[in-house]
């Protein structure tokens, strides 16, 4: 699953290649509101943010990826009784079809976001664009690889007795907890139908965008639980994290010209007491 951040990379020169010039400050001027740059980043911050999310991914991946291999022993230990019921019944999964046509969702997903640069307003803003994705990224990167290494949780095929032991063995059979290829689908899908809605918002139909992200994310889901590599559990967790990753990382910076401020008055006449009002300027 690593190979997924060499897409990630190569989208993000993609966008940088067809960047333009890039006007990012302190706060968004209104000339940058008139020539629709919708996000605003902070430097400071997000570059911080999203190196880090990287490199810890990147190590994530090697650790959970080079695990030891476990021993028979181990796996003839097990008991998928011990499983709760609800997960339970994708201990009698295995295909290695279903598990090849994930990783074509999978892979097909992560430089997704290139078709962005087909809009030309977007394309303006390729460089803030493109290091929001790979903020997002990060930022499910992180949490997978944090998740994996933390909960060693075995994947549902090392329960199945029809699956040959020197696949059950494998180190990456304790990577089950939670569904990374489901969340990484659902951080570039949902990104990439959040962000063209941003700059789009007059468009009607912004439900389709959502709708086939959603699609593409439920039938990863779907795919890995055939294929026996997560629980459903696993699944419904990495949908919500690819989701949200996907959705409010441009939320977050969408925006942020805003200048809050709150004014309280005193109430006037013959009540005690006052007013407070907080006004968002955007």
């Amino acid at each position: 699953m690593h190979k997924c951040f060499v897409f990630v990379v190569a989208t993000l020169f993609s966008f940088a290649a067809f960047a333009q010039t890039d006007t990012t400050g302190p706060v968004m001027k209104e000339s940058d509101r008139k020539h629709g740059k919708v996000y605003h980043i902070k430097p400071a911050v997000d570059i911080p943010i999203a190196v880090a999310g990287t490199a810890w991914t990147l190590y994530g991946f090697s650790k959970i990826y080079g695990r030891d291999a476990v021993s028979e022993a181990e796996i003839l230990a097990l008991d998928r009784n011990d499983i709760n019921k609800f997960d339970r019944p994708v201990t009698k999964h295995y295909s290695e079809s279903a598990k090849s046509t994930s990783d074509m969702f999978f892979y097909g997903s992560q430089p997704l976001p290139l078709v962005l640069l087909f809009d030309k307003r977007i394309r303006k803003d390729a460089v803030r664009v493109g290091l929001l994705y790979l903020e997002a990224m990060a930022i499910t990167g992180t949490l997978y690889t944090t998740a994996a290494m933390s909960a060693n949780r075995f994947r549902p095929y090392a329960y199945n007795p029809d699956v040959e032991m020197g696949t059950k063995t494998r180190g990456g059979a304790r990577n089950s907890f939670f569904a990374g290829h489901v969340a990484l689908v659902g951080t570039a899908t949902f990104f990439m139908a959040k962000v063209y809605s941003d700059y789009h918002p007059e468009m009607n139909n912004k439900w389709i965008l959502y709708t086939v992200a959603g699609a593409a994310t439920a039938t990863t889901g779907y795919l890995r639980m055939r294929a026996g590599q997560h629980f459903r559990t696993d699944v419904i967790l990495g949908a919500a994290v690819g989701t949200l990753s996907g959705l409010l990382v441009p939320t977050l910076h969408k925006n942020h010209n805003a200048d809050p401020r709150l004014t309280v008055s005193p109430l006037l006449g013959t009540s005690n007491g006052f007013t407070a009002v907080l006004k968002i300027n955007r």
